[in-house]
């Protein structure tokens, strides 16, 4: 085996991996702040699929562009979310919290598969453009251009959420809520509100998401379990409390999978992720980067 193939397939699994570490940090902040588990994450992402891939079709924008609309609107719907449905459940102690909104993701899930199936059909949809297949090569390593756009705006991201979190009021209100939500409450800060924004960025996130995942592969209903379970793995692998972490424990799990189907085949590549998650699990609970608190 070449060192070309082996630098390629590595590459890829980067880039593949800072889409991973993209699509966990809304899941991450949502579990991190409200401690609550939305399994329905992966739908959100599915919404911001369509969005896109409907904007492009019906509208003619580029699906970079679309983000004006994707964005927002995944904003808006995660402030419904949790308006009416998750509202409640953060009125719990932290046990009952993730019981409950775990049978409430379930049933989202549910309802937003069942939507988009009848709303858009079973089939497949990608957005293809005109750089779509554009890349450039390097020492006779190929860098395809619309997934190193997606490790670019993971990037920016991850340094633009990190200044919100550290020089903003609201983002110093979800930090201060994060560490201990009482003795922000003492301090003035408005818990409730602070648990909507927070929501609503994590919904807004997946959306963002969403579009890279239909411009670099497909969008249809039924693809919400697999993102959250990448997205679950990799808020395992990072821990709570990190931004980069997150986003670079995605990156890690990416270059895992590739080096593993590298090494034993294709069909080794998602189990390896499974294993990372239980061997973290295991011996380090609180994740490679947890505690760090943004």
């Amino acid at each position: 085996m070449s060192i070309e193939t082996i630098v390629q397939t590595l590459l890829f699994g980067a880039l593949i991996g800072s889409l991973y570490g993209l699509a966990a940090l809304g899941l991450s902040i949502v579990f991190g702040v409200l401690k609550i588990l939305n399994v329905a994450h992966g739908e959100l992402i599915m919404l911001g699929g369509y969005g896109s891939f409907w904007a492009f079709n019906l509208l003619g924008l580029d699906p970079y562009l679309s983000l004006l609309i994707v964005v927002p609107g995944l904003f808006l719907i995660g402030l419904a979310l949790h308006f009416g449905l998750f509202a409640r459940v953060v009125r719990f102690d932290e046990e009952d919290r993730i019981k409950n909104s775990l049978l409430i993701g379930f049933g989202l899930t549910l309802i937003l598969q069942t939507l988009a199936t009848h709303l858009f059909t079973a089939d497949e949809r990608s957005i293809t453009t005109s750089y779509s297949t554009a890349a450039w090569e390097i020492l006779g390593i190929r860098l395809p251009l619309v997934r190193f756009s997606g490790l670019i705006i993971g990037i920016i991201v991850v340094v633009a959420l990190r200044w919100f979190l550290r020089r903003t009021y609201w983002g110093k209100a979800i930090r201060a809520t994060a560490e201990d939500w009482r003795t922000a409450a003492l301090a003035g800060i408005d818990i409730r509100r602070t648990y909507l924004v927070t929501f609503a960025l994590g919904a807004a996130l997946a959306g963002l998401a969403g579009m890279l995942v239909t411009l670099q592969g497909s969008v249809s209903p039924n693809i919400g379990l697999q993102w959250t379970l990448k997205a679950l793995i990799v808020v395992v692998l990072a821990g709570l409390g990190s931004v980069p972490g997150t986003f670079l424990a995605g990156v890690l799990l990416g270059v895992a999978e590739s080096a593993s189907a590298l090494a034993f085949g294709g069909a080794y590549r998602e189990l390896v992720g499974i294993v990372i998650f239980l061997i973290i699990l295991s011996i380090r609970p609180q994740g490679l980067f947890g505690g760090s608190h943004a």
